[in-house]
């Protein structure tokens, strides 16, 4: 296997093996201060880009699985001197004291469709609001988030939908997935665009889920 081998040995590898290897050692190795954290480093890294661009007072992200993302995003707000996270996950029986005892961070346990009303009453109305949606990754659910928690994104601000990658770039996910509900939600929604610009490590794995809110509709 690619991973397996360093990688002067598989400079001619097409991208297509690549990826399968890449997400090997996401899955089995990739940690945060010690916590396990699923995420691809390559768009972690633009998370860190676009929060210190958009300096956002409130980032949700939906799906947190053992809170290590979590972790890194309040210390990003640290880093700034400002905003918060709110952590929203079926449960949180993973979540590590480091992380559930952290200042800035809020979790909210339960559905994330059913638990919208609960994160929307601790945002204030006029604070800017990034989205990270990484959840179930099923075309259903995944359009029905974007199509609840758009409502909280401010012109400039930024919805993420990860793992769009799924069936585009790897053969792991349901299918239809995040990447068809990324389609469906931009027919609805003319106030939204893909902001490709930030795929700019060309390996992502949020093809097409950098949702960037215009300035105005059209």
């Amino acid at each position: 296997m690619l991973n397996s081998l360093p990688m002067e040995e598989c400079l001619d590898s097409p991208l297509g093996k690549v990826l399968p290897a890449l997400q090997q050692g996401i899955m089995d190795h990739t940690t945060y201060f010690g916590i396990r954290t699923l995420k691809n480093p390559l768009d972690a890294w633009v998370y860190q880009e676009i929060i210190f661009a958009s300096r956002p007072d409130v980032i949700v992200e939906i799906g947190n699985f053992h809170g290590g993302h979590l972790l890194a995003l309040a210390h990003l707000c640290d880093a700034m001197g400002h905003g918060r996270v709110i952590g929203v996950d079926l449960s949180h029986q993973w979540v590590p004291p480091v992380v559930r005892e952290h200042p800035r961070v809020t979790l909210v346990q339960g559905d994330a469709c059913a638990s919208y009303e609960r994160v929307e009453a601790v945002i204030a109305a006029d604070e800017q609001v990034l989205l990270i949606e990484d959840s179930a990754h099923t075309f259903e659910h995944t359009l029905q988030v974007l199509r609840q928690y758009a409502l909280l994104v401010k012109p400039g601000g930024y919805f993420i939908v990860e793992d769009s990658v799924c069936h585009h770039g790897l053969d792991v996910g349901p299918q239809p997935g995040p990447y068809e509900a990324i389609e469906a939600f931009l027919q609805e929604n003319p106030w939204f665009e893909s902001d490709r610009s930030r795929e700019h490590f060309l390996v992502t794995w949020n093809p097409r889920g950098y949702l960037r809110r215009k300035e105005a509709p059209g």
